[in-house]
C-alpha cells in the first residue's frame, strides 16, 4: 500500500501550526505547571524526606512528573484534534476525501506525538535545574517515552471521536486520567504502602508506566521491567484495535 504522503503532511502540519498558535497553553503553561510542583515536592517536602532506593525524592519524583505530563497532554493534543472538525463539520470532508483511514490516524496521532514527545523532553530539562538527574538506560527512556506518548494519543483520538461536546473531552482526562497518574507511584515507591494496598495499585495500568520509565532513570522500578514493557505494549495494541473497529463501524463518524 503506498502512503499518501501529501495528506499525511497536510493534516500534521495544520495540527503543528495549531500548537504554534497556543504555545502558551500547550508548551508553556504545562512546564510552568511541573516546575510547580518541583519547588513544593521537590525543595519543600523533599529536603524533610529520606531517599528512596538510594535516590533523592527530588529526583526520583522526575519520572512520575514528566509521566503525568505525558499523559494528559497527549490525550488532549489527539482528542482535541479529531473533535474540532467534528464540531465543525469538515470530518466529512476528510472522509470522503482520496486518504485511508490509516493516514487519517498516522497525521493526527503523530502530531499529536510528536508535540507531547518535544513536551516531554522540555520538562526532562527543566528538572535538571531543580535537581541533579543520571538517565541509566537512555535507550529505555526514550523507548517508554515514545510509546506513552504514541499510545494516549491513540487514546486521545478514541475520546475525541467518542465526545459529542467540549465538556466530554476533559472528563477522561481529569476524572480518570490524572487520579490513575497520582495514584500510580509518581510521587512515591509502592514499598511505602500496606501490602494490601499495594496489591490494589497493581490493578493500576499506570503504575506500570511509571515504573518502567523510571526504571529507565535509576535501574529501580515497583514491578520488573517485563511486566512494564509487557503492559505498555498491551494498551498500544489495545488502542490500535479499538480505534481500526471505529473506522470499520464508523461509529460517531459516519452517522
Amino acid at each position: 500500500m503506498q502512503l499518501n504522503i501529501y495528506a499525511i503532511k497536510a493534516i500534521f502540519n495544520f495540527e503543528m501550526s495549531r500548537a504554534l498558535r497556543t504555545m502558551m497553553q500547550s508548551v508553556v503553561a504545562p512546564v510552568i505547571s511541573t516546575s510547580l510542583y518541583f519547588i513544593v515536592f521537590g525543595a519543600a517536602i523533599g529536603s524533610r524526606m529520606t531517599d528512596i532506593d538510594g535516590v533523592s525524592y527530588g529526583a526520583f519524583i522526575v519520572p512520575g512528573l514528566i509521566m503525568l505530563s505525558l499523559l494528559t497532554q497527549s490525550i488532549s493534543n489527539a482528542s482535541f484534534g479529531i473533535y474540532f472538525p467534528k464540531f465543525t463539520g469538515t470530518i466529512y470532508e476528510l472522509l470522503s476525501a482520496p486518504i485511508s483511514h490509516f493516514e487519517i490516524v498516522l497525521g493526527y496521532v503523530g502530531a499529536a506525538t510528536v508535540k507531547t514527545i518535544f513536551l516531554g523532553l522540555i520538562i526532562l530539562a527543566t528538572s535538571t535545574i531543580f535537581v541533579p538527574i543520571h538517565i541509566m538506560h537512555p535507550f529505555w527512556m526514550l523507548f517508554f517515552l515514545i510509546c506513552t506518548a504514541v499510545t494516549f494519543s491513540l487514546l486521545g483520538f478514541i475520546i475525541g471521536v467518542w465526545a459529542d461536546n467540549f465538556e466530554k473531552l476533559q472528563v477522561v482526562p481529569l476524572l480518570i486520567i490524572t487520579p490513575l497518574t497520582f495514584l500510580g507511584g509518581s510521587f512515591y515507591s509502592l514499598e511505602l504502602l500496606p501490602p494490601f494496598w499495594q496489591k490494589v495499585a497493581l490493578l493500576n495500568p499506570v503504575v506500570y508506566l511509571v515504573s518502567g520509565f523510571r526504571w529507565s532513570f535509576y535501574d529501580a522500578g515497583d514491578v520488573s521491567l517485563t511486566l512494564s514493557l509487557t503492559m505498555t505494549l498491551g494498551l498500544l495494541i489495545s488502542s490500535i484495535a479499538i480505534i481500526t473497529w471505529i473506522f470499520k463501524t464508523g461509529y460517531k463518524l459516519k452517522n
